[in-house]
């Protein structure tokens, strides 16, 4: 079992990099950013300031490669071939293991992170199957485990069948996996399963090593845990919303909801009381480092 005891994660990314640094993502996709030095440098200062939450915290730090589109249908949108994913996953885990070994003395441990992305839409229940699933994201696993990774972690996954293909996939390569689902407001997967549900029909196929939930408020992912305590407390890793909007209304929104940071942490620690197994703390969409900074009682 992956030792995850009090970990820093980072926020959302994406949505920190195009409302508070004014970047062009196109498709969403943070990976490009790799392949230019002003990229490189905007992406290094971001990572160290969750280093630094994490090192004031006295707390353990995952680093999470910025590889949650760089698969092979959203990377052919922004241009980059099968070739090219190959070896910008691969690049993506060697830059955070450089900046890995810069905070080692100052944070009690750092794990970086292969992160994986839903083959389709975040928000949008997936059909696949686990076979097709671990097929497709076999080849953007094994490049971030040839970079180096200490385990895979997939987020915002929205179906069953997807998420053991992700965890057969990691198995294939060796490595351990975090299985992270998004909810509705209702605490269930799009496509209306329990969250507890999801997690037991995963593990009949593939256990992961331990799962996640992200993009999603707290107030959202609290309904999802009424019952079933042995699947939740398999729940490891928490990276919420800052937004109490749904999903389809964060679809339609032109300016970022980045809420209240002190309220944000003090429903993720609501979060943590019923959570037992929960041991990994960072945001997601509307989240940056006030966000994090709060959940571990610091201010940014």
């Amino acid at each position: 079992m992956l030792d995850l005891t009090g970990y820093v994660t980072d926020g959302g990314l994406e949505t920190d990099l195009i409302f508070h640094h004014g970047v062009d993502l196109p498709e969403f996709a943070a990976f490009p950013l790799l392949d230019d030095p002003d990229g490189r440098a905007l992406l290094r200062a971001y990572y160290d300031g969750y280093a630094r939450v994490a090192a004031e915290a006295g707390a353990g730090l995952l680093l999470e490669s910025p590889t949650w589109r760089a698969n092979t249908d959203w990377g052919a949108l922004v241009g980059y071939d099968q070739a090219a994913l190959d070896r910008v996953n691969t690049a993506a885990v060697q830059f955070l293991r450089e900046i890995a070994n810069e905070w080692r003395d100052r944070v009690p441990h750092v794990l970086v992170v292969g992160m994986v992305g839903p083959r389709g839409d975040g928000y949008l229940a997936s059909d696949a199957e686990p076979s097709e699933a671990a097929a497709y994201h076999l080849p953007q696993v094994r490049s971030l485990a040839d970079g180096g990774a200490d385990l895979i972690t997939a987020y915002t996954l929205t179906g069953i069948g997807e998420a053991a293909g992700v965890a057969l996939a990691a198995r294939e390569v060796g490595l351990p996996v975090g299985i992270g689902f998004t909810v509705e407001t209702d605490g269930r997967l799009p496509d209306g399963t329990p969250l507890a549900d999801a997690i037991a029909a995963v593990d009949a196929v593939c256990p992961p090593t331990h799962y996640a939930v992200n993009c999603a408020h707290p107030t959202h992912i609290e309904p999802g845990l009424a019952d079933a305590p042995t699947q939740l407390q398999r729940i490891a890793v928490v990276r919420a919303n800052a937004s109490q909007l749904s999903h389809a209304e964060l679809d339609e929104a032109d300016e970022l909801d980045d809420g209240d940071p002190v309220a944000l942490a003090a429903a993720v620690t609501r979060l943590r009381d019923r959570l037992p197994g929960l041991r990994v703390i960072g945001g997601c969409c509307g989240t940056d480092v006030r966000h994090i900074a709060a959940m571990w009682g610091l201010s940014a």
